[in-house]
């Protein structure tokens, strides 16, 4: 029984970028640099029929590539910080970043999986945290918050696999699903 979720592959280069603002933080797990990517719809432990359902259903999207760009640096928790991430902004100005993300969402619900129970924002998970000091994570925001890398272009998104039951990378790509050349 795969472990899956969708999700946008990012640039070597724009990977090994992040994978410098690992700084030393108590309580944080900082994702492996080969596992740093962005989820579009999470979808967990399914059986490989609902697996080759999905994919097929993924199969059907159809948009334009992406032109994207990481940018800064925020936090999930509030006070009892999780997550550290970086953001992304879709260039392209016409919201497809937002449509692929409700597009997948469709395909899940309509090989009839539950509707996903977050509100999606569109980030890269950087670290996980427990028992992390604030103001560690404060200067880290502080330093990296104006972080932004340079525009890459997505000409795909993928299935993701990750270890069953438990999650976390590494990561596998099950299928891959082209994004068109314009709009």
């Amino acid at each position: 029984m795969p472990r899956l979720f969708s999700g946008i592959e990012l640039p070597r280069l724009v990977r090994e970028r992040l994978s410098v603002l690992a700084a030393p933080v108590q309580g944080a797990k900082w994702v492996a640099v080969e596992d740093l990517h962005l989820t579009l719809r999470f979808v967990g432990d399914i059986e490989r029929r609902t697996a080759d359902d999905l994919a097929h259903a993924l199969a059907g999207i159809e948009l334009p590539q992406l032109r994207l760009r990481i940018a800064g640096l925020g936090t999930f928790g509030g006070r009892d910080q999780r997550v550290i991430w970086a953001g992304v902004e879709d260039l392209g100005g016409r919201g497809d970043l937002e449509e692929l993300a409700r597009q997948n969402e469709r395909a899940a619900r309509s090989i009839g999986l539950a509707p996903s129970q977050r509100t999606w924002k569109p980030h890269v998970t950087l670290a996980r945290m427990r028992g992390g000091r604030e103001q560690e994570v404060a200067r880290l925001l502080g330093d990296y918050g104006a972080f932004a890398t340079e525009p890459f272009t997505v000409e795909r998104f993928v299935l993701f696999s990750a270890r069953p039951n438990v999650g976390g990378g590494p990561y596998g790509v099950v299928d891959a699903f082209p994004l068109g050349a314009g709009p």
